[in-house]
C-alpha cells in the first residue's frame, strides 16, 4: 500500500475524478478539482521557498485551504505546525518559536477572532526563524507587514499548478501537532505520512467510510488529531466530507439531516449540544456511526437518552501519540458497554494493547486496572527536539505509555477509565474519579458531580463539587450521608461544595473538564466554613 499523502488523491482520480470530495457552504469540491487546488498549493510553495525540511505554521479555521496546504507541504518534504485557532498570543508564539516555523499561514478576519490583534501582542524578537507571514483572502487593506515581517497572499489563481509525481519521503515527519506537557507549553508530536495514510485506509475500511452512501460531517478541528484523522479516513474512503469552519449545534443537526451523513466524530459536549436541538424521534436516519470521546464525566445518562433515540453512538480512543480514532467500541455491544471509551484497535491484529500495574509493572490479565500501553502501525515518531520525553514516554521494545487508566475485557476490547493523573490511591487502593461521581449523579436533584484530591491533614482526601438540577436544593450533610450508605468509608467526599459550572478548557479535540483548576478551587475552599445549602 502506498503511503504518501497523495496517494489519496491517485487513488480516486483513477476511479471517479468527478466525484465530491468535499462539501463546503454551497460548493462541492471534485477529487480533480482538489487535486488541482493542492497543485496550485504546490506551486504557490515553491515560490515562497518553501521546500524539504521546512516548517509552516497554519493557523486557520477549518476550510479545504487547510487540507490543499498539508498535501503540498508533505509533498514539497515540509512539516505543516497545525496552530489551534483558539491560542492566543503566548501559545501562538510558543508554537512558532519551538517549531522554527519559516512562515505562518493565516487569515485576518474570522467571527470574533483578532488574528492581527494576538500577533500585535506578540515580541517579534523571540521568533528568530519566521521570515514571512501569508494571508489567505488577502484584500488591499490587508497590512503589508505584521510582527515586522512581510505579507504575502495566498494567491493560489495566480499559480501554474506543478506536475509530475509525488516523490516525497513517506517516512519523513509531515506534522507537528500539540499534546499537554509538562513545562510551560506543550510537546511536539511528530507524524509521517506513512502512520496517518495507512490509519486513513484502516478507519475507512473498520468504520464503512468506504461504503456505498456514506457521507461524513467533519465537526472538529483539522489542526487536532480528531479533527484531521476523520477527514482524512473519509477521504481515503471515498466518502464526501461536509466542512465546518467552527462548530455550532444548530447548524451541525441541520447539516447532519440535510446531507444524510452517515458518520460523524466529535466530543461529548457537541453531541449534547446537537442532540438539545433536534427533533425527539430518530433525528439523522441515515446515521451508521457517530463516534465521541468523552471529555467530561456527565455523559452517560445522556448517550443512553441518544442511543433510545436511534443515535448510533460508541466510544473512541485515541491520542495525539497512537492517532484518534485509533479503536472504537463495536456497535454490537449492549448500550453500556458501547458507550465507555476504548474499544476495539482499528489495526485488528497489527495492534495490541496492553496493561500494566502501576504499582508492581506486571501485565494485568482482562478485568483489572492498570496503565494502558500500546503497540501499534500509528505510533507516532516522538516528541520534536525532546529526546528525554520521548525515551519517558516509550518504552524499550516499542510500546507506547498512554499515562491512561484501564483494562482489557475478554472480549478482546479494553476500557478507558481516566487519565493516570486522575486516578487516586485512597485506602490503599487506586481509585478511578469517575466511579465515586457516577454515585453522586444517581442522587436526586444532582445534575452533574466532579470529584477531586486534595491533601488533608497530611492524607489524600477527595472532594466533590456537585451541579444541581434546576430548583434543586441538598445539603452538603444529605450528601456525604447519602453516599456513606452506599460507597466504602475512603471513597466518601470530605467535602461537598455547589457550584454553576466547571473550569473547562477548549482543546482541538473538544471541551475538557479542568480538574487543575477544581483542585486550587477547593483548596481555596478549605479555610471556608461548611455551607448549609446548595443554590
Amino acid at each position: 500500500m502506498k503511503t504518501h499523502l497523495w496517494s489519496l488523491i491517485d487513488a480516486h482520480l483513477a476511479e471517479h475524478p468527478d466525484a465530491v470530495a468535499f462539501i463546503e457552504g454551497e460548493r462541492a469540491i471534485t477529487h480533480a478539482e482538489f487535486d488541482l487546488l493542492c497543485r496550485r498549493t504546490v506551486a504557490w510553495l515553491d515560490a515562497q521557498g518553501i521546500g524539504k525540511g521546512d516548517r509552516v505554521g497554519v493557523w486557520l479555521v477549518n476550510r479545504v485551504e487547510w487540507l490543499a496546504l498539508f498535501f503540498a507541504l508533505a509533498r514539497v518534504g515540509a512539516t505543516l505546525v497545525s496552530v489551534n485557532t483558539r491560542y492566543r498570543s503566548e501559545e501562538v508564539s510558543y508554537l512558532i518559536e519551538k517549531s522554527g516555523a519559516r512562515l505562518l499561514v493565516l487569515q485576518l478576519g474570522f467571527r470574533k477572532i483578532d488574528f492581527a490583534g494576538i500577533l500585535d501582542a506578540m515580541d517579534p524578537a523571540s521568533l528568530p526563524a519566521l521570515q514571512a507571514i501569508a494571508v489567505v483572502d488577502a484584500s488591499p487593506a490587508t497590512p503589508a507587514r505584521l510582527l515586522g515581517r512581510p505579507v504575502v497572499p495566498f494567491d493560489l489563481h495566480m499559480r501554474e499548478p506543478v506536475q509530475g509525481l509525488d516523490e516525497s519521503d513517506p517516512t519523513a515527519c509531515a506534522i507537528l501537532f500539540t499534546t499537554s506537557g509538562t513545562t510551560k507549553g506543550p510537546k511536539l508530536v511528530m507524524h509521517p505520512q506513512r502512520t496517518l495514510v495507512d490509519h486513513a485506509w484502516r478507519c475507512a475500511h473498520a468504520y464503512g467510510m468506504d461504503a456505498d452512501g456514506a457521507v461524513m460531517l467533519a465537526m472538529l478541528p483539522f489542526c487536532g488529531v480528531f479533527g484531521l484523522n476523520g477527514v482524512l479516513a473519509a477521504f481515503a474512503g471515498g466518502a464526501p466530507v461536509v466542512l465546518v469552519d467552527t462548530f455550532d449545534g444548530p447548524q451541525a443537526a441541520r447539516l447532519l439531516a440535510d446531507h444524510r451523513v452517515t458518520h460523524t466524530f466529535g466530543s461529548d459536549e457537541m453531541y449534547r449540544r446537537i442532540l438539545d436541538t433536534a427533533p425527539a424521534d430518530r433525528p439523522f436516519p441515515a446515521a451508521r456511526l457517530f463516534g465521541f470521546g468523552a471529555f467530561t464525566s456527565s455523559f452517560s445518562e445522556y448517550a443512553h437518552e441518544a442511543c433510545a433515540r436511534g443515535i448510533p453512538l460508541a466510544g473512541l480512543y485515541g491520542s495525539s501519540e497512537v492517532l484518534a480514532l485509533f479503536s472504537c467500541q463495536p456497535m454490537t455491544l449492549p448500550v453500556q458497554a458501547r458507550i465507555e471509551g476504548g474499544g476495539l484497535p482499528v489495526a485488528r491484529g497489527d495492534a495490541t494493547v496492553r496493561i500494566r500495574d502501576v504499582q508492581t509493572g506486571a501485565l494485568l490479565p482482562a478485568g483489572q486496572s492498570g496503565e494502558i500501553e500500546i503497540g501499534a502501525p500509528s505510533l507516532f515518531l516522538g516528541y520534536d527536539h525532546d529526546q528525554d520525553a520521548t525515551a519517558e514516554a516509550v518504552r524499550p521494545d516499542g510500546f507506547f505509555r498512554t499515562g491512561d487508566l484501564g483494562h482489557l475485557r475478554a472480549d478482546g476490547t479494553f476500557v478507558y477509565e481516566s487519565r493516570m493523573g486522575d486516578a487516586i490511591r485512597l485506602g490503599g487502593f487506586l481509585v478511578n474519579p469517575v466511579e465515586i461521581e457516577a454515585v453522586l449523579k444517581r442522587f436526586d436533584g444532582v445534575a452533574d458531580a466532579q470529584v477531586v484530591a486534595v491533601e488533608i491533614d497530611g492524607q489524600t482526601r477527595v472532594v466533590a463539587f456537585l451541579i444541581l438540577t434546576d430548583g434543586a436544593r441538598l445539603a452538603e450533610t444529605d450528601v456525604m450521608a447519602q453516599m456513606r450508605a452506599q460507597v466504602a468509608p475512603f471513597k466518601v467526599p470530605t467535602r461537598v461544595w455547589f457550584v454553576d459550572a466547571y473550569p473547562v478548557t477548549l482543546s482541538s479535540n473538544g471541551v475538557k473538564t479542568q480538574r487543575n483548576k477544581l483542585r486550587d478551587l477547593a483548596l481555596a475552599r478549605l479555610a471556608e466554613p461548611v455551607a448549609a445549602a446548595g443554590a
